[in-house]
């Protein structure tokens, strides 16, 4: 069985568990996400549920956080490092993410998260290769969330296998996302 197939699999039953989780556990918003660095697009679908725990909270603000579970589809421009040479394959991501906001969760946000992630094949691309299909994606973000529940927000992500293995050149992406709380 290839990587792509498990990873296909492992999103169906980790999405077909999520929609059979009692209320408290149930997704709580979902997002469309693009990023482009290194020669590379990546498009990504996610859905989010939020953690109950506020931490440090004062004057209206606390920290809290999500549980993220993603499927992406990443396009290469420079495969092998060819001009014109394309690279396409999927990554399912399970990211938990801290977020400083607003006790309402709306207006201004600053966010942190350190995920792992697994790759349908081994990413090699303008000069960037990365041995592991096992990945970890971290990321800083910023954002706003307006009244209706729409989340809009930029963020720095960044991919490496953490040196399990050479080479371990690192990926690193701008993405903007589009969230909506339901």
């Amino acid at each position: 069985m290839t990587i792509q197939k498990i990873a296909l699999k492992l999103a169906i039953a980790s999405a077909a568990f999520i929609c059979m989780q009692t209320p408290s556990y149930a997704v709580d918003s979902a997002s469309v996400e693009f990023g482009t660095g290194n020669n590379t697009q990546m498009l990504r679908l996610a859905a989010q549920w939020d953690w109950q725990n506020k931490w440090w909270q004062s004057n209206g603000t606390h920290i809290g956080g999500y549980w993220d579970l993603s499927l992406a589809q990443w396009h290469g421009n420079r495969y092998n490092d060819i001009d014109g040479q394309k690279q396409d394959f999927v990554d399912i991501g399970f990211t938990p993410v801290f977020r400083f906001q607003r006790d309402d969760k709306k207006g201004f946000y600053g966010e942190a998260g350190i995920g792992v992630h697994l790759f349908s094949e081994l990413y090699n691309n303008a000069g960037k290769k990365l041995s592991t299909a096992f990945q970890f994606g971290d990321h800083l973000g910023a954002g706003y969330v307006f009244a209706n529940g729409l989340d809009l927000g930029l963020k720095l992500q960044h991919f490496s296998n953490g040196g399990i293995k050479q080479p371990n050149g690192g990926v690193n992406f701008a993405v903007l996302r589009a969230s909506y709380r339901f």
